[in-house]
């Protein structure tokens, strides 16, 4: 079975990144193969301060003006797409760079334009696309940027990477969907919470207890769920080796 991993932006320059993936490809390849999402949100920020914007989040999301699409595409499906496909192919890996624009890979309508700009949520993915490269043994590196298919907004909206990996692990069927951070897990009294419930889930972003990045994180785990996918992680990069760390998500019926 398929398995779809989400690397935030911190963790993408951490030097064990390209080995940890080059040995989970490997085993990925005659089962299913391996896709890979990632995200480089201090990369955008950083080019919006060069260039004297400002940035703004809204529970997790960054608030994104049309200006701001250009220089998110330029960060994500640029810089940190090519920069990470770059480290992955001299660790042996058959990567392949691309945008959720290219061939329509995701395409997404505005989640909130009032509140949060071009900023949009996944609503279809290119199934076949994605198929036919695991199938000749690539690896799929994939900046969230998608078309903006409802064409309200324009070509491009910023997705968040966490919701484009949920809505490709729902549309690939995938056996796990594992949100990889500079955290161990989802944390209660510096403690690691090894797993949550759907409910627990829902009530930690309700009351508060999940704010920002692990908010979304959470968001778009209880979308995979609820898309079918039986098993969600949050954890870090040793993760990836190791399916018994971090925090689980589970479907209902699903726990163990």
């Amino acid at each position: 079975m398929t398995r779809v991993i989400k690397i935030g932006g911190r963790p993408q320059s951490d030097p064990t990144l390209a080995i940890a993936l080059a040995s989970d490809w490997m085993q990925a390849k005659t089962n299913g193969g391996l896709v890979l999402v990632h995200g480089g949100g201090d990369e955008v920020s950083l080019l919006q301060a060069t260039l004297g914007g400002s940035t703004k989040f809204v529970h997790g999301r960054r608030v994104t003006t049309e200006r701001d699409i250009d220089l998110v595409r330029m960060a994500l499906s640029g810089s940190a797409n090519k920069r990470l496909v770059s480290t992955l192919v001299e660790s042996g890996i058959e990567a392949v760079g691309l945008s959720g624009e290219d061939a329509t890979l995701i395409g997404a309508s505005p989640m909130n334009a009032e509140e949060l700009g071009f900023v949009g949520i996944p609503k279809t993915v290119n199934v076949a696309f994605l198929r036919h490269l695991l199938s000749g043994g690539y690896l799929p590196v994939i900046s969230p940027v998608s078309r903006d298919s409802s064409g309200s907004m324009g070509s491009a909206l910023n997705v968040n990477g966490d919701d484009a990996a949920a809505a490709i692990a729902i549309a690939l069927g995938a056996a796990e969907l594992l949100l990889v951070a500079d955290v161990e897990g989802v944390m209660a009294d510096g403690l690691v919470i090894s797993s949550l419930t759907p409910e627990t889930a829902a009530e930690m972003i309700a009351d508060g207890t999940a704010g920002g990045g692990m908010r979304a994180k959470l968001e778009a785990g209880l979308a995979a769920v609820a898309g079918g996918v039986k098993r969600v992680r949050i954890s870090d990069i040793a993760a990836i080796a190791d399916p018994t760390r971090g925090t689980v998500l589970h479907a209902i019926g699903e726990l163990s």
